[in-house]
């Protein structure tokens, strides 16, 4: 596998399979089809951000080995998410959704055995790193438990010190964000 992606995947209505819980769990099953999900981190329930009328999400963050390029994993996310019921043109922006699929950082693996080197990108369809990372306590949270001395490309901090720059308060209190279920699982 040439890429080692950081995806954050989030539910807040049912979808074919079940509840928010089981379309995660159904989603990373599907993720599969891309490559090798590496590890997964715990599942957590969080309190909607921006728009706050809507249920709470069940989030989550996979590192997926793969040999698709940013561009076409992208396609191939965005292919799942219409799977399970999602179609980001007619959906409400930061609304309720049956899926969210989103690439969070991407590196591409070295053939020298040096460290992966980070995958930059700054287009109308996709931005790497993701932008929002430092700002969401909903990704640092999980990517922290699975990643946490990943360091950010563009900030040069890791996930660990990230989240905990995050204000108290707010959207990204710590309360907002509660972990379901323990432990990292790393998948074979």
């Amino acid at each position: 596998m040439n890429y080692t992606a950081y995806l954050g995947l989030g539910s807040n209505l049912a979808s074919f399979v079940g509840d928010p819980e089981q379309t995660i769990q159904a989603a990373i099953g599907s993720l599969a089809s891309l490559g090798r999900v590496a590890a997964r981190s715990s599942l957590y329930r969080t309190a909607p951000v921006g728009y706050r009328e809507q249920p709470s999400f069940i989030n989550a963050v996979v590192c997926l080995e793969t040999d698709l390029e940013p561009e076409l994993l992208l396609d191939r996310l965005l292919e799942i998410e219409r799977e399970f019921g999602r179609d980001r043109r007619s959906g409400t922006p930061k609304g309720p959704r049956t899926l969210d699929l989103d690439i969070l950082m991407m590196f591409q693996k070295s053939v020298s055995g040096q460290e992966p080197e980070p995958l930059l990108r700054q287009s109308p369809s996709l931005k790497l790193p993701h932008p929002e990372i430092p700002n969401r306590r909903f990704v640092l949270q999980p990517l922290s438990e699975l990643a946490p001395h990943l360091r950010h490309p563009a900030l040069g901090k890791t996930m660990w010190e990230l989240l905990d720059e995050l204000p108290r308060t707010g959207s990204n209190a710590a309360r907002e964000v509660t972990r379901l279920e323990g432990g990292k699982a790393i998948l074979s």
